[in-house]
């Protein structure tokens, strides 16, 4: 075990939106890197808040790929049939709904009742509207100041310090179909399992940012002790990260082509210009300069 930092827990959280994928892979077998180097354990934290986007196949895949693979865990389900008996999101409703409750007894959010397309298009003005927080599809948003400095842990042992996002400014809570928005789960699940050391890919910075604003607002001064680390992406061409959609890059299709687990660790080296052989995860990761 390294001298350096130890942590106590660290997770794995997909989404089952879709068949993983190779860069799904990177970020799973990273995670597993830091882990087994700072002594912390692993929790597999399924993400399927989303119950029209969290399809049977998808929570398989999970397990499948990370058997495949020989990616471990440590804490958390074992199986499909264990996650969605004990550790499914919807078991921990009544914590998110506390946390919405906060939020609503501090005045410091409102009504919306804009989709995705007509923001693209138009300013929102639901902020001076003062909608009825149960009107049908109207989704709550978190009243924002982006001059609030923050100051996030990063894993090479410096303090940043940084203000909300523009694109996170006045961010979604609650969506329009009542449910808990991901940046409020991600926060109660973390700080409800115990985690301390947050892997993700560098595209999910401002997403960093906005939990630790929304902690701040909760009162949650336990979530500033967490210590982040955000991996470069791998990139299914320049400038364009690879998505749930992009099927010959998704592992149910390569072990369905016969490939093998050094085949796959082979396609993301290949990605990311390493070069030389790696079978597993442990011999992959070793060859990366950033870990």
């Amino acid at each position: 075990m390294s001298s350096g930092p130890q942590f106590h827990k660290t997770r794995i959280a997909p989404t089952p939106s879709g068949f993983l994928h190779v860069g799904n892979v990177l970020s799973f077998s990273i995670t597993a890197a830091l882990a087994r180097k700072t002594g912390a354990k692993i929790l597999l934290r399924i993400d399927d808040m989303d119950q029209t986007r969290a399809d049977a196949r998808y929570i398989q895949d999970i397990f499948d790929t990370l058997n495949f693979l020989e990616i471990p865990w440590d804490v958390g389900p074992a199986n499909a049939d264990d996650f969605e008996k004990d550790y499914s999101q919807v078991h921990r409703l009544d914590l998110y709904n506390e946390a919405l409750e906060k939020l609503y007894d501090s005045g410091l959010i409102y009504g919306c009742e804009c989709t995705r397309k007509q923001l693209a298009t138009q300013s929102c003005l639901c902020a001076t509207r003062q909608m009825p927080f149960d009107r049908p599809d109207v989704s709550w948003r978190l009243k924002t100041d982006n001059q609030t400095v923050l100051h996030i842990k990063d894993y090479s042992g410096d303090i940043i310090q940084t203000t909300l996002p523009s694109e996170m400014e006045n961010f979604v809570v609650k969506r329009r179909d009542g449910l808990p928005a991901y940046q409020l789960t991600s926060i109660v699940d973390d700080l409800f399992y115990g985690v301390d050391l947050v892997v993700r890919g560098q595209d999910l910075w401002s997403s960093t940012v906005a939990q630790h604003y929304l902690a701040s607002v909760l009162g949650e001064e336990r979530f500033a002790d967490i210590t982040f680390y955000h991996h470069p992406l791998l990139m299914e061409s320049p400038g364009k990260k690879l998505s749930k959609s992009a099927g010959s890059t998704s592992i149910k299709f390569m072990r369905e082509q016969g490939k093998t687990a050094a085949d796959v660790f082979g396609r993301i080296g290949e990605m990311l210009g390493i070069n030389g052989p790696a079978t597993n995860w442990k011999q992959f990761v070793e060859k990366m300069l950033y870990i």
